[in-house]
């Protein structure tokens, strides 16, 4: 007899939950992704989905004792690799259903918004990385090698569900380029030619891809890097305003028939009278197309002499609502740093092909969704990362819960061999233990049931 082996692809009974409350491998199946023969994708998106678990990558995974149980290296990485899977479209699907299940949970007085941003993708030890670039990370003035990770998320101030993203690479720093023999009727190949793109360009199909799936939301948010005209009226024409922080450059904007730079104008606003903190002043103006903004000038945190300056097109809003909105933007900066520091993204897979790039990219959007919706659906003050450390625990200490199982095994098979009234009085306190674990532990035992 030949020995059945045991796949150790099992999600977590908490995950296994939210992949079926998401439909996950549903969208994966919706979206195209499929195998003429060997390990099918969903059970091949599982096991990188749950690799992250198990704190190992993949190559020490497979060195492990339990790598006999797992299918070989280059499976995977043919899953991986593959050019023909519409990744963008299991990744707006899965999103789109996160988001309906979480709009009911908000109340009607809340704003759901659009956030824009961009972060460093770094592959700073690689040399043939395909569509490799140089960039400047204009926080610390240094150089580094690696993709311009532009990213769309939706959020309604509590919760935040990445929507869509692109790497970016560059026409005239790039290091490598790309590699030849791509199908250009492939979904991998439309992505490497989105990839050398300006991202004002990017960022209106990302937000068309996102309504047409019928996701709501009524403002954008950007940081100063993308407030610009084109495309603040690109979004203006999508029926969405525009929250954004702006940069003193050489932009003028119009007051009384006057082209004012945005030092001018702050002398120019009127003082915030009343009870603001940290509201100095607000002035209503035209960019140079036409488009009327409110500015609203705030005082710098670190630094009390300097200010920073806020547009917004909904000329509706007050001071303190426009301020209030905006800092939903951190959201995706908490995001950004989960992604890297727990999600392990661009650190668990080293391949060398942008179609791993954008395939492990997407896994790692696709665990913060389930994390994310986990974390709305929980009861207690848990933050993101105390949840996704829980998970962790569960996975390390199965081998417990079947233990924990077998343990009320022996002591309902004692309670059946005993008389009738020590029968119920041990039935009664294992009902009653059972009835006072947490949730988490409860999860394990769900066949367990003691009748009387």
């Amino acid at each position: 007899m030949i020995e059945q082996n045991v796949h150790q692809n099992q999600l977590p009974n908490e995950i296994k939950s939210a992949f079926k409350e998401l439909k996950v491998l549903q969208h994966l199946k919706t979206a195209g992704f499929k195998k003429k023969f060997g390990y099918t994708c969903s059970f091949l998106f599982q096991l990188v989905f749950v690799l992250l678990f198990h704190h190992k990558n993949w190559f020490r995974l497979l060195e492990s004792g339990k790598g006999a149980t797992f299918p070989g290296k280059d499976t995977v990485y043919r899953f991986l690799n593959h050019s023909a899977y519409p990744w963008r479209r299991f990744l707006i699907l899965l999103s789109s259903c996160a988001i309906g299940k979480v709009q009911p949970l908000t109340g009607a007085d809340r704003v759901s918004v659009f956030i824009v941003d961009d972060s460093m993708f770094e592959r700073n030890r690689s040399k043939a990385v395909e569509l490799l670039s140089r960039f400047k990370d204009h926080a610390s003035g240094c150089y580094y090698k690696g993709f311009r990770m532009l990213t769309l998320g939706w959020s309604d101030g509590h919760t935040f569900i990445p929507v869509d993203f692109s790497l970016l690479a560059s026409l005239k720093s790039q290091v490598n380029g790309i590699i030849d023999g791509i199908d250009k009727r492939t979904s991998g190949y439309k992505r490497r030619m989105e990839a050398l793109l300006p991202a004002p360009e990017v960022v209106p199909a990302m937000i068309d891809r996102a309504l047409s799936t019928g996701m709501q939301a009524s403002y954008v948010l950007m940081d100063s890097w993308f407030t610009h005209a084109p495309l603040i009226q690109s979004m203006i024409d999508r029926g969405l305003d525009v929250i954004g922080m702006v940069k003193a450059d050489k932009k003028r904007y119009l007051v009384d028939g006057r082209r004012l730079t945005l030092q001018e104008l702050y002398y120019k606003a009127a003082l915030v009278q009343g009870n603001t903190k940290g509201i100095l002043r607000c002035i209503g103006t035209q960019l140079s197309p036409g488009i009327p903004v409110t500015m609203v000038f705030v005082r710098h945190r670190s630094n009390k002499k300097e200010w920073l300056a806020i547009l917004c097109t909904d000329l509706s809003l007050s001071e303190e609502e426009i301020i209030r909105i905006y800092g939903i933007r951190w959201d995706i900066e908490v995001f950004f740093k989960c992604a890297k520091s727990l999600l392990r993204l661009q650190k668990e897979f080293q391949g060398r092909t942008y179609d791993l790039l954008i395939s492990h990219t997407t896994i790692v959007f696709s665990r913060y969704i389930l994390l994310a919706w986990q974390h709305r659906q929980s009861t207690d003050n848990r933050t993101l990362g105390g949840l996704f450390h829980l998970l962790c625990d569960e996975v390390s200490q199965l081998d417990w819960a079947v233990a924990l199982q077998q343990l009320i095994q022996i002591l309902e098979d004692v309670a059946k061999k005993a008389n009738k009234k020590m029968t119920k009085l041990i039935q009664t306190q294992l009902q009653q233990w059972i009835a006072d674990l947490p949730s988490y532990i409860k999860a394990y035992l769900p066949n367990l049931s003691c009748e009387s």
